[in-house]
């Protein structure tokens, strides 16, 4: 049985029976490719290629018949694809939901390929990934991306429209793709305003409702065509399920007023993960590694990118311990010292710490989800203890600890973080020594329009002297990684309620070689 100590390596899907094939031309009644092409998970030798056949997509099985339907897929050296290099066919299954995931190897290192597939006499639009460096290759730059954190009724995705315009390596996306719930009021300066936009369903339940929101969230062209030319590392965090769940623990509905806590029992909310985790695995341009197992994906996995730098992609849902204190942001109590309380589990955590002790890169990057650095989260100087969110690795001192100590082992580390619709960065300090850097990036709509600041920013920032930098816009993150220092970008747009935006840089942080403190340029 799994619960949240055990970890899993991954699985293939090698094995799965294959019924009759249709030979799909003509049978289908409208362009299948309307949720578009992605790649992702990119190594020095090729990436993933997904697409989704959904003619009608949101329709139960989005429009396709109940069959196995062939996708042809090809990645050519040039645009026109005059020179392709490799080719095939791939089942679209209807167990999952007719989605294609190819793992397409044998290319050259440090380069562009673009990607296409045709199905039923369409064809897709052109997609385009850039492989890795090789292996322990000497490399002098890399640009890339972070976003997360989207919901489709809190704003468009403009954001992601100036993101694609970006010369970028790949993005790493944190998580919170989809959001489980509809929204019947937003809040600008604390008034009620309509949602810009409705999610089909109030809420989701089955393996149906979260194919239907993934949907609705890629028939987004501007969410298309960011995933369209950058390769992605895809993640998840806590929306994709329900909020602030860990392991197999349905938070939100223990402790939402009103709510049955039996309707949580850990044996019902696995199902509902499973569904869950199969929607995500079904429009995520990830490895067949990752296709669920009993509720569970293999998240965690490791990108080098030559010998620049090392990324370690982290999963900091699936083997968490309970928020201690009834979760929430309130001042911390005893349980938040618990000497056994586990963030990662102690199996990643091993596997963690395998992969740094390799060393080889100029840079050690943590992917992850939730902020490290531990914040008092008071805004107003009246307030008599310093509160924090427990949600956070400041709920859990005690692996947060480790983990502070272990990259005070190290040179270089820096913590990728998202979850907080909005834009920090600061030090990350273990008893008064500086052991690395954390940039949490902002969201793309989630949150709305925002502003600069939030109300009590300056005590904010008094209280906090590790923080360097603290914005309530909307926007992504561009790092730009070389030898000598990493600098990251923020991003940001002037509103996320019209479809079309104004995109400016509002700061820039840098972490210089061999100095763990971040310095604001």
């Amino acid at each position: 049985m799994y619960n949240r100590r055990h970890f899993l390596a991954g699985a293939t899907l090698a094995g799965l029976a294959a019924p009759a094939i249709v030979r799909a031309q003509g049978i289908l009644r409208d362009f299948p490719f309307k949720l578009g092409v992605a790649a992702g998970d990119p190594a020095s030798d090729g990436f993933v290629i997904w697409t989704r056949l959904a003619p009608e997509p949101m329709e139960r099985h989005g429009g396709m018949p109940l069959t196995n339907v062939p996708v042809e897929w090809e990645v050519a050296s040039d645009t026109g694809f005059r020179n392709v290099v490799a080719k095939g066919t791939e089942l679209a299954r209807p167990e999952l939901a007719h989605s294609v995931h190819v793992e397409v190897a044998g290319l050259l290192p440090d380069r562009p390929y673009y990607y296409r597939f045709t199905a039923a006499g369409e064809r897709s639009l052109r997609g385009r990934a850039r492989t890795l460096p090789a292996p322990g290759a000497k490399v002098d730059a890399l640009k890339f991306g972070v976003a997360g954190c989207q919901h489709f009724e809190s704003g468009f995705y403009g954001v992601y429209r100036h993101m694609a315009r970006e010369d970028l390596a790949f993005v790493y996306h944190y998580g919170d793709f989809i959001y489980e719930y509809q929204q019947n009021y937003l809040y600008d300066s604390g008034l009620p305003i309509r949602p810009v936009r409705r999610y089909d369903q109030r809420a989701l339940i089955d393996v149906t409702d979260f194919r239907a929101a993934y949907a609705q969230t890629l028939l987004d062209i501007d969410q298309q065509a960011v995933r369209s030319v950058h390769a992605v590392l895809s993640s998840f965090d806590d929306h994709e399920i329900i909020n602030d769940w860990v392991s197999d623990i349905d938070n939100w509905s223990i402790d939402f007023p009103g709510n049955d806590p039996e309707s949580a029992s850990p044996e019902v909310f696995m199902l509902k993960k499973q569904a869950a985790m199969q929607a995500w695995y079904e429009h995520m341009p990830v490895r067949n590694a990752l296709l669920p197992r009993g509720g569970m994906v293999a998240l965690n996995r490791e990108f080098r990118y030559g010998d620049l730098m090392s990324m370690q992609l982290l999963d900091t849902r699936q083997y968490r311990d309970d928020q201690p204190c009834g979760d929430g942001f309130k001042p911390a109590c005893p349980e938040v010292f618990a000497k056994e309380a586990q963030v990662l589990g102690r199996a990643q955590e091993d596997w963690l710490n395998k992969n740094l002790a390799r060393g080889g890169a100029t840079w050690n990057a943590l992917a992850q989800q939730v902020t490290m650095m531990s914040l008092d989260r008071r805004r107003k100087s009246d307030e008599p203890k310093k509160i924090v969110n427990l949600d956070s690795w400041a709920g859990y001192e005690a692996p947060r600890e480790r983990m502070l100590s272990r990259l005070g082992g190290l040179d270089n580390c820096v913590v990728l973080t998202g979850d907080e619709h909005q834009n920090f960065c600061g030090d990350l300090v273990l008893k008064d020594k500086v052991v690395g850097a954390e940039f949490v990036a902002t969201s793309i709509s989630s949150g709305g329009d925002g502003s600069d600041k939030r109300n009590g920013t300056d005590e904010f920032l008094k209280l906090n002297p590790e923080l360097k930098f603290a914005n309530d816009q909307r926007g992504y993150l561009v790092c730009d990684v070389n030898r000598e220092a990493w600098q990251t970008h923020f991003m940001v747009v002037d509103k996320v309620t019209t479809p079309v935006n104004n995109l400016s840089k509002r700061a820039t942080a840098m972490v210089e070689n061999g100095v763990a403190g971040i310095k604001m340029a």
